[in-house]
């Protein structure tokens, strides 16, 4: 049952009324604690399934097939703690922390361009974790902060301009080595940008400047250039640039309605190579079929609506701005994860969040979850 709490009016004698709205505070919101369960279940099961062939032919896996699930539950009881913690801890409290830890995250982002250790062409690790991950809920909580703390900063120009600095020092960072995930971030701030600001004209010169930078950013290397071309006929170049697009392709139509049931995926069997990460997608698609594929979306649109619900009903600006950025993560990474998948937009390693393999996403999600879920004990009467 819900308790209306006293306001700062009703302690001093004053009327309510004066002092502004009540704020109620209740329960979490358990649809959304429900379905974050449910991601992680079919993410734990997509993982083994996707995983335990390769994890198991390979030396360097030690050829257990249980490798990468052990793994993967380590992470998940981290991030299950870091949830229930971050759940029953108010969310407003966080707020004296908050300008040290964006420091400290464009700190990490600094420390991995000398120190990271190179995957695939690119420094994104640093010691066991992703700096541009922790980035990402770094920025939500600062930047909303910083407007919740300075009212009537978004009103005039050179506020907005502050803001974007904010927004601009952890992109530029991160796109040096991962321009995907600079977007990413890039639009998680602009996306909390535009809830709190009243001056919709402050965008419009974004929009050729981000396309020029993307642009730049496209031709400054030339693999990303070749993802381009490929996304455009990736049968033009099956067995290189092409090939994960074509594979995906193969996976997604071989799956049907119904799928081929769990487990018994064929991309997965040395063709799509790491299935279980970025790409684990296409093996939904595959073993789960249209159908399973549709669950986890309806999932996922389930959770975007009732966290836009807490955030519009949000007891505060802060509370609001936050829940709003951590839907915007979540929102952007999805919907580029599948475009990718099936090739609506060209390739690039963003992961599907509670569903994809990757320990610092997964308990970087779980905590953001678990500050939604504090978010949503405080809503307005």
């Amino acid at each position: 049952m819900r308790n209306t709490a006293q306001s700062a009016g009703s302690r001093t004698g004053k009327n309510a009324n004066t002092e502004g709205p009540k704020v109620i505070i209740g329960s979490v919101d358990f649809i959304i604690l429900f379905v974050v369960i449910l991601l992680v279940i079919i993410g734990t099961i997509m993982i083994f399934s996707a995983s335990y062939y390769s994890a198991g032919n390979s030396a360097a896996f030690n050829n257990d097939i249980y490798y990468f699930l052990k793994r993967h539950l380590m992470y998940l009881v981290i991030g299950l703690v870091a949830l229930i913690f971050l759940s029953n801890f108010n969310y407003k409290y966080l707020k004296p922390f908050l300008p040290m830890a964006y420091i400290v995250s464009l700190v990490f982002l600094v420390l991995v361009l000398f120190f990271g250790t190179e995957i695939n062409g690119a420094k994104r690790w640093l010691w066991f974790f992703q700096p541009s991950e922790v980035a990402k809920l770094g920025l939500i909580l600062f930047l909303s902060y910083y407007i919740d703390n300075n009212k009537g900063l978004l009103s005039e120009p050179q506020g907005f301009i502050r803001c974007l600095i904010i927004v601009g020092i952890p992109t530029f960072l991160v796109a040096v080595e991962n321009m995907s995930t600079a977007i990413v971030i890039a639009a998680i701030g602009i996306g909390i940008l535009f809830i709190a600001t009243p001056n919709v004209k402050y965008f419009l010169p974004l929009i050729p400047a981000g396309l020029v930078a993307v642009l730049f950013g496209i031709l400054r290397k030339g693999f990303r250039f070749d993802r381009v071309k490929a996304w455009i006929d990736p049968f033009s170049d099956a067995e290189h640039t092409g090939y994960q697009a074509v594979q995906s392709f193969y996976a997604i139509a071989s799956g049907g309605f119904w799928g081929l049931g769990l487990g018994h995926s064929r991309q997965k069997l040395g063709y799509i190579p790491e299935a279980h990460n970025d790409i684990i997608f296409s093996i939904v698609c595959e073993e789960l079929g249209f159908f399973g594929a549709a669950i986890i979306v309806i999932l996922f649109m389930i959770l975007i609506w009732r966290v836009i619900r807490c955030s519009m009903s949000s007891d505060s600006e802060f509370g609001t701005l936050v829940s709003g950025g951590i839907i915007i993560m979540i929102g952007i990474q999805v919907i580029i994860n599948i475009a990718v998948v099936t090739n609506t937009m060209p390739n690039t390693g963003i992961p599907l969040p509670f569903i994809s393999y990757g320990g610092t996403s997964l308990i970087i999600m779980l905590m953001s979850m678990g500050i939604v879920l504090n978010i949503s004990k405080f809503h307005k009467g």
